[in-house]
């Protein structure tokens, strides 16, 4: 499967699991990425909450974000009044939501290992209770 339907269908996934719970909505930004202006893949809201999110699937055990993909996160996030996630899915290992001041920053990127996903990221059940 190409990588962009894979991550389309991740984001699909994680859109549909808000939506189940039957007190957030969610907004799915098609194209993210591909314009000028800072867009994440989600725009969750409920419970008086709201997320800015990047989603994620990896087969790997570690994934690589360039450091303006997360600056711009933080920079949607904190225009739209949302708390920014970067969501990873780890095969076969769920869903981990993590801050962006818990990535592990190297020189020119930003890193999220499974090992740290563990560690300092919550689940979705945590993230919407």
């Amino acid at each position: 499967m190409a990588s962009k339907n894979k991550g389309t269908r991740y984001e699909r996934e994680l859109f549909h699991m808000f939506w189940n719970t039957n007190e957030f909505s969610a907004v799915r930004i098609a194209g993210s990425g591909s314009t000028p202006l800072p867009a994440p893949d989600l725009v969750i809201g409920g419970k008086n909450r709201y997320f800015a999110i990047e989603c994620k699937a990896v087969k790997a055990s570690s994934k690589y974000f360039k450091e303006g993909e997360i600056e711009e996160l933080i920079l949607f996030a904190n225009k739209f009044g949302a708390q920014p996630y970067v969501a990873i899915r780890f095969n076969n290992k769920g869903w981990f939501f993590v801050k962006p001041e818990d990535l592990k920053k190297t020189n020119k990127t930003f890193c999220l290992s499974y090992e740290l996903a563990k560690e300092k990221g919550i689940s979705f059940e945590k993230l919407i209770e």
